[in-house]
């Protein structure tokens, strides 16, 4: 358990109110611009073996950065509006 400045004892349970990252000062909190393979497939309510074979057909350009495929939000918004039908 843990004592904070006002008295409380808390237990570790509680919800946390504050982010852990804080971004910088000067900088406006937003969205991260690169999302993992998980993400952006449940993003676009596809499966991460759909999200592979967009990439592998070169349908969905990739980034890989530490042997980790991240996608870029603006090429799944460029995605998005390619495959409506008119």
């Amino acid at each position: 358990m843990k004592k904070v400045k006002d008295g409380r004892v808390l237990a570790g349970l509680e919800p946390r109110t504050v982010s852990p990252v804080l971004a910088p000062k000067g900088f406006a909190c937003q969205a991260p611009r690169l999302l993992s393979l998980k993400e952006a497939a449940a993003m676009l309510g596809l499966s991460p073996a759909s999200m592979r074979r967009l990439i592998w057909t070169r349908k969905l350009p990739a980034v890989r950065i530490l042997r980790r495929i991240q996608l870029d939000t603006r090429d799944l918004d460029r995605l998005i509006e390619q495959s409506k039908e008119r």
